[in-house]
Order: C-alpha cells, then structure tokens, then sequence
C-alpha cells in the first residue's frame, strides 16, 4: 500500500489517482513510499521506494509540453540509437509499463517511472570550476555521440524555443500592446536591450553556417547526474532534445554556471564572470565536442553566451511588459529584476577578456 502521509507530505493528495497510475507496473503493488525529490520547476518528480528497489515517478508538465507522445518517441529513438552506437553509455530510459507503454495517461496527465541509478546524485548550483568542466563534458559527450544520427528524426517539443528572431519580435510586440506605465517604468532597459540587437543579427547570420543537430537546450547543471566523486556520469531530463545548434548548450551552460548568483539576485552588484568558470566549461565541452564543430562554430564558441543571456533577458522583459502572463510572479516587478539581472551579466559577459 502506499504511504498515505509520505504522499500527501510530498504534495499528492490524490492517492487513489498515484494507485491507478502504479498499478501500471505490476513489481510496484505494495509497501511504497513517496517523497519530492529535485528541484525542477517544469514537471513534477518523486522518489519511490519499494523494498530495496527505488524509482523515479514523473508527472510531465502538459502546459509547456503539450505532446508528452513525441516526448516518449524522441527518447525511445535516443534509446535504440545509443544502444547500438555506444551500449556503454548510461542512458536513463523509462520503464515500461507490463502493457509495454512509456507513460501511463490519467485524465490529462501523462506520468512515466524511471530506474534510479544508485550512487548517484544532482547538483543544484555550481560551487566548483570542477564541476562546471564534469557537466560541460557530459553534454558534449551526450551530442558527439549523437552526431551521426539525423537530428531531424526528432519530433519538435517545444516549437521556437531558442529561436533569437522570433523573442525578438515578441519584444517588439509587447513595445506597441503591452502595459503602458510598465513599458514608461522599463525604458532604460528597453533601450539597452534595442542597442543589442546587433546580437540578433548576428544570431541570423550564423545560422547559414552552423550545423544542425541533436542538442540538450537545457543545460543546466541539475540535468546532469554525479557520482559519489563529483564525477559526471549522464545526461538527464531530455525532454527538450530536438534538432538545433551547439549555442543552445554551450550559451545555457555560460548563463546558468558563469555568475555566482543565479537570475534571481536583486543585488547586481554581485554579478560576474567567473575566469575558472569560463574556461572549465570551454575545456569541457570542446573535450568531447571539438572535433565536431567547424571553425566558424569554435570561433563563435564566447557568443553562445551572449546569445543565450540576450536571449532570455529578452523572454523577461517581454513578460513584465505583458502583466507576466507567461512566466508569472512572486512578487511586483519579479520579471522586470529578472531581465536587469539577465541585462548585467551581458553586459558582464560582453567586457570579459576570454584571452
């Protein structure tokens, strides 16, 4: 039976509900227990505990991925063609249901049990160039291998989601129907970001000459799993693998790990450039990926960064200027201190000397 108040500690109440969905997988009937585990913000995670065997419970977030099928086809296609390529490779692969399926669909909401694999463990925040080389690594090792396999076999999950041109045409949008007294309030940073729109350009330019293939697009560094050393052992969280360019990782790698402080410091003063941050990642990532990108893509290896925190700068303040419908917030003007934090660390970025 389940462990009615580990559940509702976790934050399910709904146990006839979390019954129907285990009784999906036949080894899981009795003796459960049930804890949040992570710190995601898109779908919902728990840690399940049957005897000696534990696993990993996920609820996907149909508002942001509104086609969890493609999500499964994606990953079972990664599966089989890693499988083959490198069977070696720890690929963590939900379970499949004793009808043979990859997600148990309840109502509206699609759920899929994953292997947890012992001795291992995620980071939340940076603390060590260490571990920024580790992860880095990890996501370059996850693209190499994947380099021969034709990215677009990958169905889209979330159509546009690092597409430069389309946010900043949205931001444009929200310039001429958003909220006016915010648009009045946010003028100083309007005008920077419009000053930086060089950065699009660029951005349109490149992509003549980048090549398409399989990334992660969310690299932070939670996405990927340690040993009990610090040492990377995978890649997790793959709903968002689609075709795209080498930016997307290594400019969400430089947003997330480069600064001591993460988006959501009201302080900007504590906004900088980390050097040993800068080159663990570089050194990382190129470790396994090197040998993959053409010159041009090596030469443009600091503008990934840019891309990435002009980019989601730009996400912020469209959203405080359109009463934060997309992203919501805690508190007045959350979105409007999250694009100024997102706007100094470029600006960080942008006067860093890489040499």
């Amino acid at each position: 039976m389940l462990n009615e108040p580990a559940c509702r500690q976790a934050g399910y109440t709904n146990l006839a509900f979390m019954r129907q969905v285990l009784q999906e997988y036949d080894f899981l009937e009795t003796g459960i227990g049930i804890r949040s585990l992570g710190s995601g913000l898109i779908n919902s995670t728990w840690l399940l505990e049957s005897g000696e065997k534990r696993y990993v419970l996920q609820k996907i977030n149909t508002k942001v991925f509104r086609s969890p099928e493609d999500i499964a086809a994606n990953i079972r296609l990664l599966a089989n063609y890693l499988r083959e390529k490198d069977p070696g490779y720890l690929f963590i692969a939900p379970l499949q249901t004793t009808g043979g399926a990859e997600l148990v669909r309840y109502g509206e909401d699609y759920f899929r049990l994953f292997p947890f694999v012992e001795g291992s463990h995620t980071i939340d925040v940076v603390e060590k160039p260490e571990q920024a080389f580790e992860a880095a690594k990890q996501f370059g090792r996850f693209s190499k291998l994947l380099a021969q396999l034709d990215p677009h076999r990958l169905k889209i999950t979330l159509p546009d989601f690092h597409n430069l041109g389309l946010r900043y045409r949205q931001f444009e949008d929200a310039l001429q129907n958003g909220d006016a007294g915010r648009i009045s309030q946010s003028r100083e940073l309007i005008a920077f970001l419009q000053e930086q729109k060089h950065i699009v350009d660029e951005f349109e330019s490149l992509k003549q000459t980048f090549r398409i293939r399989c990334f992660h697009h969310d690299t932070k560094i939670s996405n990927v799993l340690f040993d009990a050393q610090d040492k990377g052992l995978c890649v997790i969280d793959l709903d968002t693998v689609m075709p795209g360019y080498f930016i997307s990782d290594a400019g969400d790698m430089m947003r997330t790990y480069l600064s001591p402080v993460s988006e959501e410091e009201q302080d900007f003063s504590r906004i900088r450039i980390r050097p040993e941050y800068y080159k663990a990642i570089r050194e990382g990532y190129l470790s396994e990926m090197g040998d993959e990108l053409n010159a041009t893509e090596q030469s443009r290896f600091h503008f990934s960064g840019l891309f990435m925190i002009y980019m989601q700068a730009l996400r912020f303040l469209t959203d405080h200027l359109n009463n934060d419908v997309y992203y919501g917030a805690r508190y007045e003007g959350h979105n409007f201190v999250r694009a100024g934090n997102q706007a100094v660390l470029l600006q960080r970025l942008q006067e860093f000397n890489t040499i």
